[in-house]
Parts: C-alpha cells; sequence; structure tokens
C-alpha cells in the first residue's frame, strides 16, 4: 500500500511540475466537478425495474418528490456550458491572433468531442441487436439505449454552439434569457404549440454559454458581478417554483406534465445562471485547492477524459444492474423501486461499484479520447492545447482545456 501512495505522489509530483505556470487550474476544477455532477446525478435519479421480464426506467423523484431539491446539487449542465463558453472564446481569440482558420480551429474542438461517441454508438448497436437476437423485448432495449443515447443530445447543442462561437461570442446573455421567457410565455401562458418549446434547447444552453464567453472577456474580475448574478437569479428561481408554476425539480421526471430540462425553461436557465454565479465565487478557493499537487493531479487526469466518463457512465449502471440480475431480480437499490429511503441507503452503498464499473469502460476506452499521433513528434507525453488555444511547451503533460 505504501508503495502505490509513493507512486501517486510521484505521479502528481509530475504532472504538477508539467502543468504552465500560468494556466487557470480552476476552470479545469469547474469542468471536473461539473462532470462529476452529471454522472452522480444520473446515477442517484435514474433507476431500473424488472416488470414481468422487462426492464423498465424510472426515478426516485417520481417516487417521492420531496427529494427534488437534491436536483439542484447534481444538475450541473450550465458549469459545464459556462466553462465550454470561456474556453472556447479564449481559444478561438487565440487562433485568430495566430492566423488559424476558423475550420482548422472548429475542427480540432469538434474533434475532440466525437471521437470518443463512435465506440459508444458501435458498441451498443451490437449489444441492441445481440438483445434482440437473443429474444429479450423491445421496450427491454428501448430502455437501455434511452440511458446510454439520451445524454448525447448534450454534444450536440455544444458541438452547435462551439461551432458558432466566433457569432455567439459577444452576445449578452440576456438575449438568449429574453427568447427563453418569451418562449415559455407563449407555451404556457398563451397555449401555444408545445413544438416552439425546443427553440430553447439552444437559447437555454446558450446564457450559460455566453456567459463564459463574457468571463472570459473579463466581466467577472471582480466579486460584485457573481455575487449580483447569484442572488438575483437565485431569488428569481425559488419564485418562479413557488409561484411561477414550474416543477421544484431541476431534472426530467417520469410521468411529469412539465420538464424543466427537456426542454430547459425559464426556470432552468434562472437555476443555470444561480449556479454559474456560485461558480465564479469558488474560482479562487478552488484555484488554491489546485495548488496541492495530489488534489490538481485528480482533477487534471479526469479533464484528460472527461468525455470517456460522460459518456460511458450510464452503460456502467447498466452493467451493473444487468449482472445483479445474475444473482437476483430483487436486489434492494439496484432492481427494486425506489420509493422509500430504504431505497437511498441502498442505492448510495452501489455507488462504489458503478465507479468500478466505470474505472473498467474508462480503461478499456479512454484510447479514443487521445489525440491522433503527429508526424515526426518531439515527445511522446500527452499533450493539450492550453485555455487559450496555445499548445505546450514540449514535454509538458496537462489536462485538455
Amino acid at each position: 500500500m505504501r508503495d502505490v501512495r509513493d507512486r501517486w505522489a510521484a505521479l502528481a509530483e509530475r504532472v504538477d511540475r508539467a502543468t504552465p505556470a500560468g494556466r487557470d487550474r480552476s476552470v479545469d476544477a469547474l469542468r471536473a466537478l461539473a462532470i462529476l455532477g452529471v454522472v452522480f446525478g444520473h446515477w442517484l435519479v435514474t433507476a431500473l425495474t424488472t416488470d414481468g421480464g422487462t426492464l423498465r426506467g424510472t426515478s426516485p423523484l417520481a417516487q417521492m418528490p420531496w427529494l427534488a431539491p437534491v436536483s439542484w446539487v447534481f444538475q450541473t449542465l450550465a458549469v459545464f456550458f459556462l466553462v465550454g463558453g470561456h474556453v472556447a472564446a479564449q481559444g478561438y481569440a487565440s487562433a485568430r491572433a495566430r492566423g488559424v482558420a476558423y475550420r482548422a480551429w472548429v475542427g480540432q474542438r469538434l474533434g475532440r468531442l466525437f471521437r470518443p461517441v463512435a465506440a459508444v454508438i458501435a458498441l451498443w448497436a451490437v449489444v441492441a441487436g445481440g438483445l434482440l437476437l437473443g429474444g429479450a423485448e423491445w421496450d427491454t432495449v428501448r430502455t437501455l439505449l434511452t440511458l446510454v443515447w439520451s445524454p448525447l443530445w448534450f454534444l450536440l447543442v455544444f458541438a452547435a454552439l462551439t461551432a458558432a462561437t466566433p457569432l455567439v461570442a459577444r452576445l449578452s446573455p440576456v438575449w438568449p434569457l429574453a427568447v427563453v421567457a418569451g418562449v415559455d410565455a407563449w407555451r404556457f401562458g398563451f397555449g401555444g404549440p408545445l413544438w416552439v418549446g425546443w427553440v430553447n434547447v439552444a437559447a437555454g444552453w446558450l446564457v450559460p454559454y455566453t456567459l463564459g464567453a463574457a468571463w472570459a472577456r473579463g466581466a467577472f474580475a471582480r466579486r460584485r458581478p457573481a455575487l449580483l448574478l447569484l442572488g438575483g437569479a437565485g431569488a428569481a428561481t425559488v419564485a418562479l417554483v413557488l409561484w411561477g408554476g414550474y416543477p421544484a425539480s431541476m431534472v426530467g421526471v417520469p410521468g411529469a406534465a412539465i420538464s424543466n430540462l427537456n426542454p430547459p425553461t425559464l426556470a432552468a436557465a434562472s437555476f443555470g445562471l444561480a449556479q454559474c454565479g456560485l461558480a465564479l465565487l469558488v474560482r479562487e478557493p478552488l484555484a488554491r485547492a489546485m495548488r496541492r499537487p495530489r488534489t490538481w493531479a485528480k482533477v487534471a487526469l479526469l479533464n484528460l477524459s472527461a468525455m470517456t466518463v460522460f459518456l460511458w457512465h450510464q452503460t456502467s449502471m447498466m452493467a451493473v444492474t444487468a449482472l445483479g440480475l445474475l444473482v437476483s431480480t430483487d436486489l434492494p437499490g439496484l432492481h427494486t423501486v425506489p420509493a422509500s429511503a430504504g431505497w437511498i441507503a441502498a442505492r448510495l452503498l452501489w455507488l462504489p461499484v458503478f465507479a468500478a464499473a466505470l474505472a473498467v469502460c474508462w480503461t478499456a476506452f479512454r484510447i479514443h479520447e487521445r489525440p491522433r499521433p503527429r508526424a515526426a513528434r518531439p515527445t511522446a507525453a500527452v499533450e493539450a492545447p492550453l485555455p487559450g488555444g496555445r499548445r505546450p511547451a514540449p514535454g509538458r503533460v496537462i489536462t485538455r482545456a
């Protein structure tokens, strides 16, 4: 055990020394927290139950509405879009200064997003075909595919906003927020068609994305704007839930008439703004924490495989659930209906097992997230662009921007 600790300490020191002195480590820390929030949130609010041999998806939020505040902790996508807008705006400005063409810049960034996706789609296409040929019910296969592929919508929206960075980088968040408010007023106040809500898929996530671009321009150099954002948007969110008729849960709940997330509502947008305000306020404490080599090494390594963790966390949960069926069809917290505090306690005990399964997936599929090798590379070290789009010096091992 001591040998393992010594090796980890040595690795942490190497990662710390290899990180450029000017890198804002708090940005990587925020991205890591956002990814972990999504992963643990899905593991806590997603359940698979057996119904006559068919697997069906459900949620403890549907059975225990009083758990809705939990979604306020783990629904962290707004922070991810905040960081994405910040990094993309910096990267594009740097690319323009160096004379890099837009096509080359956007191709590099989108390649990082979509290379790991191919492995997920290919594996689950094979698994789904095998299950159907083996006699599995279509409802079971559809449930599994929905859990795996539904999070991919986030990548499509994020890719579209990334590609539109030159157009939206200087857009005020007020404008997409006004679009979200207008769409909700039309849908809920004037009986407009439901399909118009899908406009908010772009407008809703454009709010934190443009906020991140404003951050890159120095809009939050002082704490006061972030404090106002947290207080004002937080109060607006509470008011919308208490008196505006919006659901308390910030994630979708099976069977609910309205979802705050699918598509995003004004309540989700205001909540995201409050969450971004909090994220901007904790930058300094995070930066201080990241000065510790062991803490920074964990964040750096997670950022290098962020897409792998995101893409395979649902598969990990389902793999554990399927293997559990070999033992029993009624394992508490795994196959049972999430309708009691006992289920919550049991599910918490399964989280380390899900994490172990995710570690196996990470080992097998992280290779798809590595940058493509270039000819005549001077070093074998893993290199990644800095937040501003610059390349690190040869031999520097850092996280992806």
